[in-house]
């Protein structure tokens, strides 16, 4: 009988004594070291033989890789080794960014999420990450040391399929960004398991919305789902067509429906793909009412 947990698999824990050195030891050894910094997700991977790592680069110890900044007129920086509690309990985050926290707040474990990472839980880029919707529709980007030195990539470009990023070799994350929201705005993230806590999505439903001039709705809504695509899928077309037409119920059952038509779930052991497309409709349905109630 094949042993579904094979155990920890020996590995060398690196710790850099500079941003520059981390990324030239990643670099040198594409294919058989990764960051480390949460850990969450990288110590079941290795335990299960997914992933045969032969060295953890430990990133978390530098400047910054734990705050979380709030700046007036830039927005909100959080450092991609911050413990998702601690986004949670941030006043700024709650403030300010609420859709942020009550993401964050749905993953897993209270125990778990005082290791677990936003931008480890966004790099994974498993389908149904449950803080990846709230990070797209509040145009979240991310800050990355490369062997070239500091560059940005959007959220919206980054994600190219399940567990694949455009990242490369020698890579490190160490924060991602959101700029100021638009005023008058609400959120909504809806998160369907087969349990209450600590499961993964079955469907992941993110609505923000605001006040808009520039549309003929006199609105704009940004739609993100989990766990219904190979990427974290944006409903541009719903979001068209909320832009576009007076909002009413008839409005916001016809966009929920548009986003249904729109996604392309697989069955799996958590759901069949009919049953995630209906929920999508439902669950969109419902995100958008809570947040139209909140603008209008």
């Amino acid at each position: 009988m094949n042993n579904a947990h094979p155990g920890l698999p020996e590995f060398d824990y690196i710790k850099p004594a500079t941003l520059a050195d981390a990324s030239q030891f990643l670099a040198q050894h594409a294919g058989e070291a990764r960051p480390f910094m949460g850990g969450t997700d990288t110590i079941v991977r290795m335990r299960d033989g997914f992933w045969k790592d032969k060295y953890l680069v430990e990133v978390k110890h530098f400047d910054g890789m734990t705050s979380i900044q709030f700046d007036p007129a830039k927005g909100l920086t959080i450092g991609a080794a911050t413990p998702m509690n601690k986004v949670v309990a941030h006043p700024d985050v709650n403030k300010y960014y609420p859709l942020l926290a009550e993401a964050a707040r749905s993953v897993a474990s209270y125990q778990l999420r005082n290791r677990a990472t936003m931008v480890g839980n966004v790099c994974n880029a498993s389908p149904a990450g449950d803080t990846t919707g709230a990070s797209i529709v509040l145009e979240g980007t991310l800050i990355v040391h490369g062997v070239n030195g500091i560059h940005s990539d959007p959220l919206k470009t980054f994600f190219l399929g399940p567990g694949k990023t455009v990242l490369k070799s020698g890579d490190i994350v160490t924060a991602i960004t959101y700029p100021l929201p638009p005023k008058g705005w609400a959120g909504k993230y809806i998160k369907l398991g087969r349990n209450v806590l600590s499961d993964l999505s079955i469907v992941g439903v993110t609505v923000m919305g605001y006040p808009d001039g520039t549309a003929k709705s006199g609105f704009r809504f940004r739609i993100a789902l989990a766990s219904v695509a190979p990427v974290p899928f944006v409903a541009a077309a719903a979001e068209a067509l909320l832009a576009e037409k007076p909002i009413s119920e008839a409005v916001l059952e016809e966009a929920a429906t548009t986003t249904m038509d729109a996604c392309t779930p697989i069955d799996d052991v958590r759901g069949s793909a009919r049953y995630r497309k209906l929920m999508v409709r439902n669950l969109t349905r419902k995100a958008l009412a809570e947040v139209w109630a909140k603008i209008k």
